[in-house]
């Protein structure tokens, strides 16, 4: 049986290669001429010490001198000696440049465009062969006609050939004039990727996910992922807004809850004019149920005020969640995902 092994570089870089359950991390990586750390190859010397985030796997053979059994405990791994049961996410302490690798490049043709809101625009991408990636992660998409990339998070599972993309309509953007203005079904886009420490961890405790505009995206991925790998955490989702022209994807959200007996979502507008049911910020309408008294892993995705603001808000509450996920967003920011 083979695995899915996504290795994590420190750069934001993400590889994910094709491991047999009777094969070893190691062996698996240089086949794919990724030079992950390495040294003795007999688990003595912890030169190839990696963290394994998630996943279940065997170790064989090492001392403690490259690897401690409290480091064992805690999920550290010897590359040279440990074997997957399952698919993983390996984090590797080094940059992908350090190990001789490179995110990888695609091609995929345009198949749906919609313009229907006037601040968002939603479309779909096919690729020849199944995409891998972390759900919550992005890609840099190249604009046509320039040199230029946008960071835009997968709204889609991972795992299919159809990858759906939700970003906004910024006035005078560059994407965003182009998909507007001249973006037509059947024409080509290439992309690289995917980047991004910002994606679904183990759903072993209650989530709380909060999106801000298009920052929806990436948690569309990962429900979509748990529709087909389902968890018997309660899962919240607050998407918050400035108008009501700004809700997209509801139809989605709905099917999403329909799909997944564990989720919930509810959406906030900010404008106190719109006769939303809710109106403010998110977390005008979070209470400590939501909290689970800080036994709970909190996602946020949104602009760069929204973030701060959650993040203080938290630390005025005085309780800290369990693990607290965030990316903020720019329109013109290549490094972070619009």
């Amino acid at each position: 049986m083979s695995y899915n092994v996504a290795l994590q570089f420190e750069d934001g870089v993400t590889r994910i290669i094709s491991c047999s359950d009777n094969e070893l991390v190691s062996d698996a990586a240089y086949r794919a001429k990724i030079n992950i750390p390495l040294d003795c190859r007999d688990g003595a010397c912890g030169t190839c010490k990696c963290f394994c985030e998630s996943g279940s796997y065997e170790q064989g053979f090492y001392i403690e001198d490259a690897l401690t059994d409290e480091e064992a405990d805690k999920g550290f791994v010897l590359s040279c000696q440990m074997k997957p049961k399952s698919d993983c996410v390996v984090r590797v302490p080094a940059s992908s440049h350090a190990c001789k690798t490179q995110v990888a490049s695609y091609e995929a043709e345009l198949t749906k465009l919609s313009r229907d809101s006037s601040t968002t625009v939603v479309f779909s991408l096919q690729a020849k062969e199944p995409m891998n990636f972390l759900p919550g992660q992005y890609v840099n998409i190249k604009v046509p006609g320039t040199e230029q990339s946008r960071s835009y998070s997968f709204s889609s599972a991972p795992g299919h050939t159809d990858l759906d993309f939700l970003i906004r309509d910024v006035p005078n953007g560059l994407m965003s004039a182009y998909m507007r203005e001249k973006a037509e079904v059947g024409e080509c886009f290439s992309f690289e990727g995917p980047y991004g420490t910002f994606y679904l961890r183990p759903t072993i405790r209650p989530i709380l996910m909060l999106a801000g505009g298009t920052g929806l995206a990436p948690f569309l991925s990962m429900l979509r992922w748990i529709q087909d790998n389902r968890t018997d955490q309660p899962i919240l989702l607050a998407y918050g807004v400035n108008t009501t022209e700004d809700l997209v994807e509801l139809e989605l959200l709905e099917t999403l809850k329909k799909g997944i007996s564990e989720f919930d979502y509810f959406t906030v507008v900010v404008d106190p004019e719109s006769g939303h049911a809710r109106t403010g910020y998110v977390t005008d309408h979070l209470s400590a149920e939501h909290l689970h008294d800080g036994e709970v892993d909190v996602y946020l995705c949104g602009p760069p005020a929204m973030v701060e603001a959650v993040r203080g808000w938290f630390k005025n509450l005085g309780s800290e969640p369990r693990n607290f996920l965030f990316e903020k967003f720019t329109s013109t920011n290549e490094a972070t995902p619009e």
